[in-house]
């Protein structure tokens, strides 16, 4: 034992444990402040809008969609004037406090008299005067909006060359300036001056999606060309509450929340507001067929914000919420109307970031002081406790109208408990190796001072068949084996033996344990293995559960035993085989090509009582090689921990490309394996039993 000041004192191993698991969980929350960490609190909230979405049961928004029905009776878009005007003067007519028509009318109408007139000069004179004389549609529709509540959308744009952007009327009166950050356009396309002129309202149509193309947030507010302008739906419910102010709340020369009509709605810095999505119920929502075409009370829209969009072929306004991959942009305004009217914003206030750090550090710490005196099945419910307490949150804190993220927290804590218990259990492995390698040294001093180690490897020895007796078995197949102790005595074991005139059994068994204790159990094992195959086995299942059976029956001192055991008939070939607990065996067909039979024959002989044991069958061709081998092959590590694997045994086998005697196989197992360990000491002992089917021929 070293002094406390080593760094091998548990103590001091387990600091540096839960200090490492600290740091992780701190870059987690270092990573949190990149903006590609918004991606990961999407999902969340997403969830959370589609279990606790908005209720519009009692909205005073409707939508009026000029959908397939509506071209399929009025004509394809883009409509006249003149049907446009129909439409708003009926809305109007039906008592809409305010209508807003989701859409820009920035050319002039095509089926204008005088444009009519210009295009075709083939007319008389006297025609076309007559023609050119008619009333413009544009005309006839800028006194209905003239005489009706009409909002007209604009959309933003960049500035283009040589064009300088033309003052456009903004009826809301914000009361301060619009702070750096909020969304600046250059300039706005706008509807024709003869219809944008005589509107009550103008409102930016704008509303860019996230990254993943879905739209989470509605603008409230935006400049174009320096001037504050309001957003589509915040323009809509200042008309319909009757009020001119908008008033812009800044902090730290940051945008924070918008006030109108004495609602506080919060905003982004940009000045897009967040809010929970719903579905429009069907008493919200009007095909501009059946408004135009259908009876209908006076009062249907009564005291109702009316908005008018687009939803036929080719012409829809389509986007993407959290609630529905496809989604009416008009749908989308009206929610944003409704959630200002009701002041039902979500808010990300500028603490919540500092909230969620602080949840972040406090789970870290948490689970960055797991220690492995602990019970670990109280660590895992403190840690699901704390998991779900997080998540409870901030679900509840959308329910208020907050955004907290528990996704930083989780994964800070998550990532600080990994890191912690990852290397306590790889430095606690580390030691308990260490261990185990000064027991065995002291067992193999006291055992060869006694000459118990001398007499168990001559025991092990003597039990194992040698090349003559393996030669004589059967004309039909040919069989080597190789067996190398790690130590002076090991648990691994091999044997062949014939159960009739023509089937044969062959086995590889590795005990756990070492010394004569391991060397008496293997013993035991080899000789119960023989005597129960030896009964006349039709079916080498239940024969395997009989051996389990006898081996627990004389186990007492709770050892245990793998084994890869075959049983092949020599006339035709068939080869029955189990991996109980223990390494696949490997088929190399003649061509050279090697394939391991994949076993899922049950659990290790000792372990428990009362198992059941599959098998699995394979024909030889004549020419096939099966190889058993135990875990000291596969299981053989460098000096860095790297181990041979399967990978190692497939490349070797294929080099020996079944050519040559199958002793030359084994050979080759245990160079390859030596020579990946480079000369360091070998951890487990190394065994191969290799056999080639001839044929029936012999």
């Amino acid at each position: 034992m070293t002094g406390s000041n080593s760094t091998s004192d548990p103590g001091i191993r387990a600091g540096r444990a839960r200090l490492a698991g600290i740091v992780a969980g701190l870059l987690v929350v270092a990573a949190s402040l990149a903006p590609q960490a918004d991606a990961l609190r999407r999902p969340l909230f997403d969830l959370w809008q589609r279990l606790m979405p908005r209720d519009f049961g009692d909205t005073r928004v409707a939508v009026v969609m000029i959908d397939d029905a509506s071209i399929d009776q009025i004509g394809p878009w883009p409509w006249s004037r003149y049907a446009i005007a129909r439409l708003v003067e009926t809305i109007h007519s039906r008592g809409a406090a305010v209508i807003g028509l989701d859409m820009l009318l920035s050319e002039p109408d095509p089926r204008d008299p005088a444009g009519f007139a210009d295009f075709y000069h083939e007319l008389p004179v006297p025609a076309a005067e007559e023609v050119r004389a008619l009333t413009s549609m544009d005309r006839v529709l800028a006194q209905v909006i003239g005489r009706s509540p009409v909002v007209l959308g604009r959309a933003g744009i960049a500035a283009e060359e040589d064009k300088a952007a033309p003052p456009l009327a903004v009826e809301a009166q914000f009361t301060a300036p619009l702070p750096a950050g909020v969304r600046a356009w250059d300039r706005a396309l706008a509807n024709i001056q003869t219809i944008d002129d005589v509107a009550e309202g103008h409102g930016l149509l704008n509303g860019d999606a996230d990254a993943d193309g879905t739209q989470r947030r509605v603008p409230l507010v935006a400049t174009v060309a320096g001037t504050p302008n309001p957003g589509f739906a915040l323009e809509l419910a200042r008309i319909a509450s009757r009020t001119q102010a908008v008033t812009p709340v800044v902090r730290n020369g940051r945008l924070r929340a918008v006030e109108m009509g004495g609602r506080r709605l919060a905003v982004d810095p940009d000045g897009a507001m967040r809010m929970r999505f719903g579905t429009l119920p069907a008493h919200a929502q009007f095909s501009a067929a059946s408004v135009m075409g259908d009876p209908a009370p006076a009062d249907q829209f009564r005291n109702r914000i009316v908005l008018v969009g687009l939803g036929g072929a080719g012409s829809a306004d389509m986007v993407s919420t959290p609630l529905a991959p496809q989604g009416y942009g008009a749908a989308v305004q009206a929610m944003a109307v409704d959630a200002i009217l009701a002041g039902d914003s979500l808010s990300r206030p500028g603490w919540a970031l500092w909230a969620e750090r602080v949840g972040a550090l406090a789970l870290l710490l948490l689970f960055g002081g797991f220690s492995p005196q602990r019970r670990p099945w109280r660590m895992a419910l403190l840690a699901v406790a704390a998991a779900l307490a997080t998540i409870a949150i901030s679900a509840g804190a959308f329910a208020g109208g907050l955004l907290l993220d528990p996704v930083l927290p989780l994964l800070s804590g998550l990532a600080a408990g990994a890191v912690t218990v990852l290397l306590l259990y790889a430095e606690g492995r580390r030691h308990q190796a260490a261990l185990q390698r000064a027991l065995w040294a002291e067992q193999l001093a006291a055992a060869h001072s006694a000459g118990e180690l001398t007499a168990a490897r001559e025991m092990q020895q003597a039990m194992l068949p040698d090349a003559a007796t393996l030669a004589a078995l059967d004309p039909r197949i040919e069989i080597a084996g190789l067996i190398e102790p790690a130590r002076d005595t090991g648990g691994d074991f091999y044997d062949a033996i014939r159960l009739d005139a023509d089937r044969l059994c062959l086995f590889v068994g590795d005990v756990t344990g070492k010394g004569m204790s391991a060397a008496l159990f293997m013993a035991l094992s080899r000789a119960l293995t023989r005597s129960v195959l030896s009964r006349g086995v039709s079916d080498l299942a239940p024969a395997l559960e009989t051996l389990n059976a006898e081996i627990m029956r004389d186990n007492v001192e709770d050892m245990f035993v793998t084994m890869a055991i075959a049983l092949l008939d020599c006339r035709t070939g068939d080869l029955a085989y189990a991996g109980v607990g223990h390494e696949d065996p490997w088929l190399v067909r003649a061509d050279g090509t090697p394939t391991p039979l994949r076993s899922d024959g049950g659990p290790p002989f000792g372990a428990a009582e009362g198992m059941a044991y599959g098998t699995s069958v394979v024909r030889l061709a004549p020419g096939d090689t099966v190889i058993l081998l135990s875990d000291g092959v596969t299981e053989a590590q460098d000096g860095t921990g790297r181990t041979f694997g399967t990978a190692g045994v497939a490349e070797t086998l294929r080099n020996w490309s079944n050519a040559g005697p199958v002793n030359d196989a084994c050979r080759r197992l245990h160079a390859a394996v030596r020579a990946l360990e480079g000369g360091g000491e070998a951890t487990d002992d190394l065994t191969v039993l290799a056999f080639r089917y001839r044929g029936d021929g012999g």
